[in-house]
């Protein structure tokens, strides 16, 4: 990565931005007032970034984004609320990140190494964790969690509130609107869930034992007749010296709107 920070001349760069080094800004891109960009990220021709927002090292944000901006949200006045970056993600052509609103906790927050496709939609008070991918147009509403390692299919859509899960897969076109299982391939409009994403977990170096174990977990919580607490508990007993397992009942136990089942 070179040191030398290149900044067109037809850029507008507010003097009060903080540009580390190693940062290149293609033309007319737009960088306000309160924006900290760091080492080594690259800022596409007409980008738009603006708001208290932070970016991570070795960012690429590809023309036309538009990061940092206000709400879509009725409720927001303009109070003072954040947008953070991690490092090592790329932002495709069109894409939206807003800012948090004070009333869901002020901030909203990306990991690190996410790939998010050309417009797709990050809203006020989501928290995105590492290693994601949006396929285009994926869109989340307000305060949605999207967990580590979880794919978010082209056109989809995720209703306010809703946690998408670990490893997760969301085929393209669904509507999510309840918690998405980890591990879990759900596809649909409304969206429901079709078992173990198996050739998911493989590709993310999963062994044999711990997918069986999941599968089985899942086939006895959402397959067996058993009460739903019943179920968890008989998963949890059989399957709980799985790390995954523990997680998968868990994450079931702390769902507020409910798990696509």
């Amino acid at each position: 990565m070179s040191n030398t920070t290149f900044i067109d001349s037809r850029a507008t760069v507010s003097p009060k931005a903080q540009i580390a080094s190693g940062v290149s800004i293609a033309p007319y891109a737009v960088i306000g007032d309160n924006v900290k960009i760091a080492e080594n990220c690259r800022i596409g021709a007409h980008a738009f970034i603006d708001g208290d927002t932070e970016i991570g090292e070795n960012c690429s944000i590809f023309p036309f984004s538009s990061i940092g901006t206000y709400p879509q949200d009725l409720k927001f006045k303009g109070e003072k609320t954040k947008l953070r970056i991690g490092k090592n993600n790329t932002f495709r052509e069109f894409i939206t990140v807003n800012l948090g609103t004070a009333g869901g906790g002020g901030i909203t927050t990306i990991g690190d190494s996410n790939f998010f496709m050309a417009y797709s939609h990050i809203a006020h008070d989501c928290h995105i964790g590492n290693g994601t991918i949006f396929a285009n147009a994926a869109t989340l509403a307000g305060h949605v969690e999207v967990e580590d390692f979880s794919t978010i299919g082209a056109f989809s859509g995720v209703h306010q509130f809703c946690r998408i899960g670990k490893y997760a897969f969301i085929g393209g076109y669904s509507v999510i609107t309840q918690d998405a299982l980890p591990y879990v391939l759900t596809v649909g409009n409304r969206a429901k869930s079709y078992g173990i994403n198996v050739i998911g977990l493989q590709r993310r170096g999963f062994q044999k034992e711990p997918i069986e174990a999941i599968k089985s977990a899942y086939m006895t919580i959402f397959r067996s007749k058993m009460l739903l607490k019943d179920a968890l508990a008989k998963a949890e007993s059989e399957f709980g010296s799985f790390e995954e397992v523990r997680y998968f009942c868990q994450f079931i136990r702390a769902s507020r709107r409910g798990v696509i089942r």
